[in-house]
């Protein structure tokens, strides 16, 4: 496949990272988090904050934080103060959205020096985050059914199993890996040795999801430092390049959709790998970090992605297939399902850790392959969104 023939002034290299801890009630403040991380890429990149042009920032709904606003109350907090400064949101996708616009901030030329900051304190909403969520669904035809985020997963991940003729134990395979290969990150929150019993012995929360099927409430925050061309080469002898980036939204009626397969990810996918000249995904990317609020959500990822074929990604992972020494890693990490899932932030952890990978700085969690392109991955809103970046050395 030829590169897409889009005339970007410069080329986009990843040179920074950080990351907090992810916790459930973190004692700092959603300001605190931001800075912590942003500090940690502005070190690991060799900048200060006064080598910055611009500043991104990605955080969901503003209601998690109970502060109106969000994006002002954490400009300088971010390090945009007296900076050009930019917050998206596209709710789970909002991770990987603000490393994309980090990228075209750097691409057009506007920029040279960009940092993306991404930070959610979950913990702060009363008595859980599903209240916030509550008020997303249409008032008139989907209130009433009394529904809610884990209530229409639950639907997507029926209809999944269904359509592949899927089993639960097949699923929970990848709550056992990714809690797994949490073990050895330093940042993780529900790390842990478990069992696919242990996963079918779980609180059902809303059949087929249960407990150990999902993501924790976390708090945290991410960051990354992006350079063009000219600064990467000055600043570090390897730099990360970003060389695909895609997007798609689809409608909000998830009512109106076959919830088996994620158009909206295949589209975004399809975008991505055009722009880096990517004709065969399953052997053209070397390590993966896809979005896992659930365990079901890996499967159905991987194969919008088309990283495997419709209804396969089971049979890869049950294979082994996707363990850090497998042919195509998945979340060595841990991913959401081990590390946690402070919802922007865990987004953009998937950018660091793709960027830690091919740097080969990932510790115990380095992939067994040398890897030279990875893809790193985010989705949200109502089932809808996909945000994808394709990164190599």
């Amino acid at each position: 496949m030829a590169r897409m023939n889009i005339n970007f002034k410069n080329r986009v290299a990843v040179i920074g990272a950080g990351l907090t801890l992810f916790r459930r009630r973190m004692y700092e403040t959603t300001r605190e988090l931001a800075w912590e991380a942003a500090k940690q890429a502005l070190d690991n990149a060799g900048l200060t904050l006064r080598d910055i042009d611009a500043v991104v920032l990605g955080t969901a709904p503003d209601a998690f934080d109970g502060i109106h606003m969000q994006g002002e109350h954490m400009t300088d907090a971010a390090g945009g103060y007296m900076k050009p400064y930019t917050r998206v949101f596209v709710g789970g996708g909002t991770g990987v959205f603000a490393a994309i616009a980090g990228w075209w901030h750097v691409a057009s030329g506007l920029f040279d020096r960009v940092l993306v900051v991404a930070e959610e304190k979950m913990s702060t909403v009363r008595p859980h985050p599903q209240y916030v969520f509550h008020h997303i669904f249409d008032p008139i035809m989907d209130k009433p059914l009394g529904v809610n985020l884990i209530w229409i997963f639950a639907l997507e991940m029926a209809r999944y199993m269904y359509k592949y003729n899927i089993k639960k134990e097949d699923i929970a395979l990848v709550s056992v890996k990714n809690k797994r290969n949490a073990l050895d990150h330093p940042a993780a929150q529900v790390a842990a040795k478990i069992t696919v019993e242990d996963v079918l012995n779980s609180e059902v929360l809303v059949w087929p999801v249960q407990r150990l099927d999902i993501s924790p409430v976390s708090d945290g925050a991410a960051a990354i430092v992006l350079t063009n061309e000219e600064y990467a080469k000055q600043y570090t002898d390897t730099p990360v390049w970003i060389e695909g980036v895609g997007w798609s939204l689809d409608t909000t009626y998830w009512t109106n959709r076959d919830l088996a397969f994620p158009k909206y990810l295949y589209y975004a996918g399809k975008m991505a790998y055009k722009m880096a000249g990517i004709d065969n995904p399953r052997k053209e990317i070397d390590v993966a970090e896809v979005y896992d609020p659930f365990d079901y959500k890996e499967l159905h990822h991987m194969e919008g992605l088309q990283l495997a074929r419709k209804g396969e990604a089971p049979i890869l992972t049950r294979e082994g297939v996707t363990e850090r020494d497998g042919d195509l890693p998945i979340n060595p990490s841990g991913g959401l399902l081990g590390v946690g899932n402070p919802i922007a932030a865990a987004g953009l952890m998937k950018v660091a850790e793709i960027f830690w990978q091919l740097r080969k700085e990932a510790g115990k969690r380095q992939v067994a392959k040398d890897p030279v392109t990875g893809l790193a991955q985010a989705w949200g809103d109502l089932m809808q969104i996909g945000t994808v970046v394709i990164m190599r050395v």
